[in-house]
């Protein structure tokens, strides 16, 4: 496992994705504005949308990871869900950032891909987090104990389970959570992950890495220097998976020079002008329940149409 992430040789094309359906974090425009300010020292080009229409073929290929941030509910429709699923079969690489976890939650090979659901968060507070893997490129400046503010998540499963590697873990006695635990996360408690080889991928596919972090909640964690490096760390490090082109000059995506077409709010790019779904909602965490959970998933309608056309014929 290397020690520290170098810029990479050619510049990594990156797409954020923040799209939401249910809760949304009002940190979102933080985070990208800090995601983009970030990319020259490490010769990563960041582009920002929330247009599901901006998923297909032609588009996503053009990048070297697609970074889902801050994401939660059915974000794409059918027909990205299944361009999605090629980009990541031809070695695109994975980025996933706090409740992307809380996204997608019907599709199994991009939950295979992020390592573990989200279940529950106690409530906001002040925590540790040990560092447990600490020579990968996104702990390697942490210290020992990290101390944070922001939600620790629960899992519906142990990304281990997948062949992820945990590299932070949420210090249980540090904080308070009187939730009740349905699932197991495995131990210790999962913060911070990654997959050399994304487990999302078909057996004839080319994995990419993943790299899933569940820190990220407030404004304020965004302009942390020392937050921003572990997410940079993670980013740079998924970005040398040497499967596209940032890298590999045979790699089938990636590096390309496809940019959106507008500019969204905050002055990051967006392929649909605007930084905001129609269909999303805004909210601080004060005004959730105390303990959050995953809500009631949506039917994918085009594929239960495609199944019943499929019989009849």
């Amino acid at each position: 496992m290397p020690s520290e992430a170098s810029a990479l040789p050619n510049v990594a094309r990156v797409l954020i994705y923040s799209a939401t359906r249910d809760f949304r974090h009002d940190s979102i425009p933080t985070a990208v504005d800090a995601l983009v300010s970030h990319g020259p020292a490490a010769n990563i080009s960041f582009d920002h949308t929330e247009d599901q229409t901006w998923f297909t073929d032609d588009r996503l290929q053009q990048y070297d990871a697609i970074l889902f941030l801050s994401n939660t509910g059915e974000g794409i429709n059918f027909a990205a869900y299944w361009t999605y699923h090629k980009y990541l079969d031809l070695g695109g690489n994975f980025v996933g950032i706090h409740s992307a976890s809380d996204c997608l939650r019907n599709t199994t090979f991009f939950q295979k891909e992020l390592g573990a659901a989200f279940d529950y968060h106690p409530e906001l507070q002040d925590a540790i987090v040990d560092i447990i893997g600490p020579s990968h490129p996104s702990t390697s400046m942490l210290p020992k104990e990290w101390h944070v503010r922001d939600e620790m998540y629960n899992f519906k499963s142990d990304p281990r389970s997948v062949g992820a590697v945990v590299i932070l873990s949420a210090n249980e006695s540090s904080y308070d959570d009187p939730g009740t635990r349905k699932f197991d996360q495995g131990t210790p408690h999962p913060t911070a992950w990654f997959q050399e080889h994304g487990a999302g991928v078909d057996s004839n596919g080319t994995a990419g890495r993943s790299f899933y972090t569940s820190l990220g909640h407030l404004n304020e964690t965004w302009q942390d220097d020392l937050f921003m490096a572990h997410v940079m760390g993670g980013v740079q490090w998924a970005l040398q998976a040497n499967t596209t082109r940032a890298s590999n000059a045979n790699g089938a995506v990636g590096n390309g020079t496809s940019t959106p077409s507008t500019t969204g709010t905050n002055g990051t790019a967006s392929a649909s002008g605007s930084s905001s779904s129609p269909s999303t909602t805004t909210g601080t965490s004060a005004a959730r329940s105390q303990y959050i959970t995953a809500s009631t998933p949506m039917v994918f309608i085009g594929a239960a149409l495609a199944i019943s056309l499929w019989t009849l014929f």
